[in-house]
């Protein structure tokens, strides 16, 4: 799951009123990190952002994309809606999370959810420090497998570029309350850190769209009762649309 918000594209889009948009792939190491208890992950992932500004506040959608050899393994999508609130950075957020996903001896859908709740933004003078809160209530739907439930969720989204310009470390963090398959609750956190070096930053490149970089996925809880940290790394190149 990729949540990256480039923060400082948000907050500057948010001002200028452009569109942002960029594509990431990603080749996944965590099937070689945890070779018995994730044998069948897919080994890449594509991902698609999009954000863009009006009058009234911030749309935000991003499309993840697995894949193995033979073709796509599955889709996760999250879109969001923002309402500003007066010119302090606070905004009404309102999201939907869903998809499927297909592996080799199994398929699945991801179960529905809308999130409603409050987002606070913050950003330095030159946005290249930006940081994102948001507190949300969180409603799961019922699915074929799973009956409907309440929750909640508490979310944070930072960027920052440094070393003139030469990298950007950007990532999300989410936490929330699911629920085990016996009913009983459990906690999920998921951490998607990111560090990118950015070719423009390059004598002579300055209007090259390319960075490379790499991802760590951390999570526990997300894809199995246990509470056990995992962590997930990759090599990644992002093009700037």
């Amino acid at each position: 799951m990729k949540k990256i918000v480039l923060a400082s594209l948000m907050m500057l889009s948010a001002i200028t009123g452009m569109a942002q948009g960029n594509l990431q792939l990603h080749y996944d190491f965590g099937r070689n990190v945890y070779p018995d208890e994730q044998a069948e992950r897919p080994k890449v992932t594509g991902t698609f952002e999009q954000f863009s500004a009006d009058g009234l506040g911030t749309w935000f959608y991003f499309i993840d994309m697995d894949f193995y050899n033979d073709g796509a393994a599955g889709a996760y999508v999250e879109l969001s809606r923002e309402f500003n609130i007066g010119k302090k950075g606070f905004a009404a957020h309102i999201e939907y999370d869903g998809g499927l996903c297909s592996k080799k001896s199994f398929s699945a859908r991801y179960q529905q959810a809308a999130l409603l709740g409050a987002a606070y933004n913050m950003h330095s003078a030159d946005y290249k420090k930006t940081l994102s809160l948001q507190v949300m209530y969180k409603q799961f739907f019922k699915g074929t497998y799973n009956h409907a439930f309440p929750s909640c969720q508490f979310t944070g989204v930072w960027s920052t570029t440094f070393a003139h310009d030469a990298l950007t470390f950007a990532g999300v963090f989410d936490f929330w309350r699911d629920e085990q398959a016996n009913g009983h609750g459990k906690l999920v956190f998921i951490s998607e850190p990111q560090l990118w070096f950015n070719l423009n930053s390059i004598k002579g490149l300055k209007k090259c769209p390319i960075s490379i970089g790499t991802e760590m996925e951390f999570y526990s809880g997300f894809y199995s009762d246990n509470s056990k940290m995992y962590w997930n790394p990759t090599i990644a190149v992002k093009c700037k649309l």
